[in-house]
């Protein structure tokens, strides 16, 4: 199980540093789709600050120790925080980019956890990957506009 609780701690620290960003995005956007991008950016900070919940418990639920500081997780994220404040098709851009990586890292914990017969959390990953699929094509049509 430590091996699904490594991946988790993964998951975790990109989905704590991922959620950070969104704020980031949401408090900073500007330009003539101000109205859109600021209330996406919202929904998607409200979901992860969800994701985020249910990883860290399932942590917990295996025995685990959940990423227990910002700097740790930073440090363990295959995200980089955002220190300015891009243009807004940057923004959308760099989000795509940074649900790809955490996909990616998601795709590999559901592998480990399935391995392991973890349908718990193969479950909750799953929700989380159907999620981030959706919204990659989304932002990806708004891009196209």
């Amino acid at each position: 199980m430590s091996t699904v609780i490594d991946h988790l701690n993964g998951v975790l620290a990109d989905a704590v540093v991922f959620y950070y960003k969104l704020h980031n995005y949401h408090w900073f956007v500007k330009g003539p789709k101000f109205f859109t991008l600021h209330a996406q950016f919202e929904k998607m900070y409200d979901a992860w600050a969800e994701h985020v919940d249910d990883t860290a418990e399932r942590i917990l639920q295996l025995g685990g120790k959940p990423q227990p500081t910002l700097a740790a997780a930073l440090q363990a994220s295959a995200i980089a925080e955002e220190a300015g404040a891009p243009d807004a098709k940057a923004m959308v851009n760099n989000t795509i980019t940074d649900l790809h990586t955490q996909r990616e890292r998601i795709l590999a914990t559901i592998k480990a956890a399935d391995a392991t017969g973890d349908r718990p959390t193969c479950n909750i990953l799953d929700g989380v990957n159907d999620a981030i699929e959706k919204t990659i094509w989304m932002l990806e049509a708004h891009n196209a506009g």
